[in-house]
């Protein structure tokens, strides 16, 4: 039976609500729990729609998170399609789109990301795309299997995870593929220049064209339909349609509209929470993407937009809504799939924040693990067509101890004996 007298709202229908409403139910929470999203689709997993779903290797129902009638077994109270317009902090209350007001004692924000737009001419031609939503996948997905059939051009602006995954998924079709990067080398940002060579060589090995050192200037179009892309370098490229990849915004108005501390943009923005996954309102925490937390492990603010975020997130917050003692210091994660190459990065190290990498494999054929150290401590690792290591690698991050980079160079030496 449900307790009516405790109310936990989650506002946010991505897979961070979903676990987070998992969690309360596994943990004996007996009030109501109500999930608000402003999707008409169940809540579901992104990574497909750049991945496997987007690629046609699987189905549309495997990308949710739970089967629809878990949601009324579980006591959950979905309100879908309906967006939160208000948070009234001083009333305790949400007001979504339709005017419904809904009280909660607990709130957990997970209203997650959007793409960043291009702001450029010709992003109103049909041809524009981003990618974060099921709905976008499901478009995307017809696109390119229609520039396949007729030989058409894909141009994707950005080379980072979401860019070079569309652009694997794309070529998969037979669709012709340029990227263009303002970056000397793809995924910069995260990876540095020492192995965003890798990933040129991936795609070009698989027919992909890339344009470094340039931004798009300009869509040009007729009848509302893309013919080309023009770049800041004088350069233009033959196009029938278009991907913004350029990242994505943490989804923090409604916070930031109630009064609730939010992080700088140079930390990363967002809902700013401490390790609890608490905002500076104690009866409101955050989690997944919109979340900017003050990581206990890593010593600094911190927002990460990847799968593992989300799904550990959302328990987190849940369990600290209860009352429980959580500090939130999971090593980030991420995982991604081009072509024939799988890989998996734990850790958090920007360039700039390391001295050192190091390569324990062999990178010519792919299989290897690469190592981000400072003064010899390990502050990333990212494991190429080389599995069940991860474990061990954020090991080596946690311990926070220098290690003999020859020795995490050689692969005759055990990585457990580096911890």
């Amino acid at each position: 039976m449900v307790d009516a007298h405790r109310t936990f709202v989650i506002v946010g229908g991505g897979l961070a609500g979903a676990k987070a409403a998992e969690t309360l139910r596994s943990a004996g929470f007996s009030g109501r729990v109500i999930l608000i999203g402003d999707e008409r689709d169940h809540p579901y997993e992104r990574p497909p729609l750049s991945k496997g779903y987007l690629a046609g290797k699987e189905e549309r129902d495997s990308v949710f998170v739970h089967e629809t009638a878990w949601y009324a077994g579980a006591d959950i109270e979905l309100h879908l399609g309906q967006p939160v317009t208000v948070l009234n902090r001083d009333a305790r209350s949400v007001e979504l789109g339709d005017g419904t007001v809904i009280h909660y004692d607990k709130l957990l924000l997970a209203t997650g990301a959007e793409p960043r737009r291009l702001d450029i001419p010709g992003t109103g031609l049909a041809g524009v795309h981003h990618l974060r939503r099921l709905a976008h996948s499901d478009r995307l997905r017809n696109v390119l299997a229609a520039l396949g059939r007729d030989n058409g051009h894909l141009v994707i602006a950005g080379a980072g995870w979401i860019g070079l995954e569309v652009a694997a998924a794309a070529r998969g079709y037979g669709a012709e593929v340029t990227v263009v990067e303002p970056e000397a080398t793809p995924l910069h940002r995260v990876i540095g220049p020492e192995l965003g060579q890798l990933f040129t060589d991936l795609h070009s090995d698989h027919g992909v064209r890339f344009h470094f050192g340039g931004r798009l200037t300009e869509i040009v179009g007729q009848d509302g339909m893309v013919l080309a892309v023009r770049t800041d370098d004088g350069e233009e490229h033959p196009a029938h349609d278009v991907l913004a990849a350029i990242g994505a915004a943490p989804r923090s108005a409604l916070a930031e509209a109630a009064g609730l501390d939010i992080a700088p943009r140079a930390q990363g923005g967002g809902i700013a929470v401490d390790a609890s996954l608490r905002t500076s309102d104690p009866h409101i925490y955050a989690a997944g993407d919109v979340a900017n937390v003050a990581h206990p492990l890593l010593g600094t603010r911190l927002r990460v937009e990847h799968w593992a975020n989300a799904l550990n997130g959302g328990p987190a917050a849940a369990r600290a809504m209860l009352g429980q003692d959580v500090s939130y210091d999971r090593v980030p994660y991420f995982f991604s799939d081009q072509y024939d190459l799988g890989l998996e990065y734990s850790g958090w190290a920007p360039p700039g924040s390391y001295d050192q990498v190091v390569i324990r494999g062999d990178a010519g054929k792919r299989e290897f693990i690469a190592f981000w150290l400072k003064d010899g401590r390990v502050l990333a690792g990212m494991n190429v067509n080389v599995w069940d290591v991860t474990d061990t690698v954020q090991e080596l991050i946690k311990a926070g101890r220098p290690v003999d980079p020859d020795a995490l160079a050689d692969p005759s030496v055990p990585l457990e004996s580096l911890i």
